[in-house]
């Protein structure tokens, strides 16, 4: 099967496991790819629903592995209505999470390994929306980590100084994605990512993409990038008006028109490719809206990272279908195009979500080939 087709199926249906007590440890909850794992497939490390009610269903699924080496747990057979189509490989537990920070907190509950390459963290692991559902974006599963004992509500600027840098040397860590909850200050967290990445730049020389709503006063994008911040994550999620009144109806308030302000004036700061956005497809959002958004953004030079939605246990979305490969495709081949044309590249960003790709197949649409 064509890689970039059975990534994007992958990434729809999910792999439904047939041993998950034998093989590497996913993600429930939280920020980010929950309810995955990071798979490598031919080479491509990306993360895979496996603890949705979708990949308990899927056609796709794991046998058991049988063998380990230093680097991988080897040999898993990956499976289509019991056939197998595919080798593929699990990253090995990050060497990082044995230890603890100074004051006596694991590392794991600090930030985390995804992918192979990346660490991530949400520095406020709470939000003005969360517990309100009549402001709550619907798919969010950030309380759930902090409730099940997993992370700690605040994360200092001198305790992700440490884990970065011991991530750096014991796992090779080679960027660190900074995400928030939204707090209830005018400059939407951005000052203490500020705060954050100023501590992780004294101690460890790493690429930083710190991600936020857009703040009431732009001045901050310049005061970010002085802070050691190299790119910009503005999250769009959903588009179309009536669609963004359902999912994330507190979210929303926050207009379109100045999200692209936003976008506009921080590309000024961070530059041509170093800003970008989510999109998460699936929810609503037609795939003409999806790909004028993204050609809209494309031309402003902020990179669209679209990604399928998953479906999250525990959340209000929690049984809502995801989008087909057969969407995820095709809006693929059209932004990859887009991409190509003017030479837009997610490996050219300095760090973030799209330069880590695990949770998007778009990266592999972004060559010329792809387009037809």
């Amino acid at each position: 099967m064509d890689k970039r087709k059975l990534i994007t199926d992958l990434q729809s249906q999910g792999i439904k496991l047939i041993d998950s007590s034998r093989g590497a440890s996913g993600r429930k909850g939280g920020a980010g790819p929950s309810d995955h794992k990071a798979v490598i497939i031919d080479g491509t490390t990306v993360m895979i629903p496996v603890y949705t009610n979708v990949a308990a269903q899927s056609h796709y699924s794991l046998a058991e592995f049988h063998q380990q080496s230093v680097n991988y747990q080897k040999s898993h057979v990956l499976e289509k209505a019991g056939k197998g189509i595919a080798s593929i490989q699990f990253p090995h537990q990050p060497k990082f999470y044995s230890f603890q920070t100074v004051d006596g907190i694991p590392y794991s509950h600090i930030a985390l390994l995804h992918s192979h390459n990346v660490l991530a963290t949400t520095v406020l692991q709470t939000c003005i929306r969360y517990n309100n559902q009549s402001t709550s974006c619907q798919f969010c599963a950030i309380g759930q980590s902090l409730s099940a004992g997993k992370t700690i509500a605040r994360k200092t600027p001198e305790q992700l100084a440490e884990v970065a840098a011991a991530a750096v040397k014991l796992d090779g860590v080679e960027q660190l994605v900074m995400t928030t909850g939204t707090p209830n200050t005018t400059d939407r967290g951005a000052a203490y990512l500020s705060e954050c990445a100023q501590a992780v730049k004294a101690k460890v020389n790493i690429p930083i993409q710190a991600q936020c709503e857009p703040p009431d006063d732009f001045s901050w994008f310049e005061r970010m990038k002085e802070a050691g911040i190299d790119s910009l994550g503005m999250h769009l999620e959903v588009i179309e008006p009536k669609v963004r009144d359902r999912i994330m109806p507190g979210k929303a308030k926050v207009s379109l028109d100045y999200y692209f302000q936003a976008f506009t004036e921080a590309v000024k700061v961070f530059g041509w490719g170093q800003v970008s956005t989510y999109i998460l497809a699936g929810l609503g959002d037609s795939l003409e809206t999806i790909i004028i958004t993204c050609d809209r953004l494309i031309k402003l030079g902020v990179y669209p990272f679209v990604v399928p939605f998953v479906p999250i246990t525990g959340t209000p979305l929690a049984n809502h279908k995801p989008p087909s490969s057969e969407f995820m495709y095709a809006i693929y081949s059209k932004v990859g195009a887009m991409l190509n044309h003017v030479g837009m590249s997610s490996q050219n960003i300095k760090a973030g979500c799209a330069k880590c790709g695990a949770c998007s197949a778009l990266s592999t649409f972004e060559t010329a080939s792809s387009s037809g």
